[in-house]
């Protein structure tokens, strides 16, 4: 990479619900008062992504006073029928966000899908049309809305909130598309908010004691013809990306 390439936009919903995949199957769901990692990539790759390119997160504003709220659910059970439980969600969210991209260097195949400022110039128009597809806030009962913003921009709750630690919290997957192993692993750690701003640490980064293996699996190379898409670079000019 010659350039950072960092993306800066906002997100919000009405609710959100950041859990721990590993212990979200049934019953119970209690949100995390921050969003994680993985919740984060998810949202940036659902405004774009190719298989050319991982997102990674660099930091994130919590931009409204952290407020729960409690709602029933029917959820099915996978014997058949449904079940009554008590969702704990996070209410009337709003995030800035701050991320770049790193090349995938496992798709050797698509080594010339690799144009800087052609992703860079992409990413931004689709940050600008709201995402090329739903935006959801951790579970797809919560929608999310994107839209550029200049990170550090407005007055956020915390602002001069000082530092708030969080505990042991998921962080994300190591997919073995992007790692280059056969296996699933979780990431955890240990975030700390200092005046509304929580720096993630970057996934090669991780503590290996807070990681977790999930189950074998392997890498599916999802075939794409990357920047060729038709309509994909329209209004895009060279000197003017440089």
């Amino acid at each position: 990479m010659q350039k950072e390439n960092k993306v800066e936009f906002s997100v919000s919903g009405k609710y959100a619900l950041f859990t721990d995949p590993l212990t979200k199957i049934g019953g119970e769901k209690c949100s995390y008062h921050i969003p994680t990692y993985e919740a984060l990539k998810g949202i940036i790759s659902s405004v774009y992504w190719k298989p050319t390119i991982i997102w990674i997160i660099d930091k994130v504003r919590v931009m409204k006073r952290i407020r729960t709220q409690t709602r029933s659910a029917k959820p099915i059970e996978y014997s058949g029928g449904n079940s009554l439980a008590i969702y704990t969600y996070l209410a009337e969210v709003e995030y800035q966000v701050q991320a770049h991209f790193e090349w995938n260097l496992h798709r050797q195949d698509l080594a010339k899908d690799r144009n800087e400022n052609k992703h860079f110039f992409v990413a931004r128009r689709m940050i600008e049309k709201g995402g090329r597809r739903d935006v959801f806030l951790g579970a797809r009962e919560c929608q999310g809305y994107v839209e550029p913003c200049k990170f550090f921009g407005g007055i956020g709750d915390y602002d001069k909130y000082g530092e708030f630690a969080f505990g042991l919290m998921f962080h994300g997957f190591d997919y073995p598309d992007e790692s280059g192993t056969p296996e699933l692993w979780s990431r955890f750690w240990r975030p700390k908010m200092h005046d509304g701003i929580i720096e993630f640490v970057h996934p090669r980064d991780c503590d290996n004691k807070l990681r977790k293996l999930v189950r074998p699996m392997q890498a599916q190379n999802i075939e794409t013809i990357g920047l060729k898409e038709e309509g994909l670079l329209d209004g895009y000019i060279e000197s003017e990306a440089q």
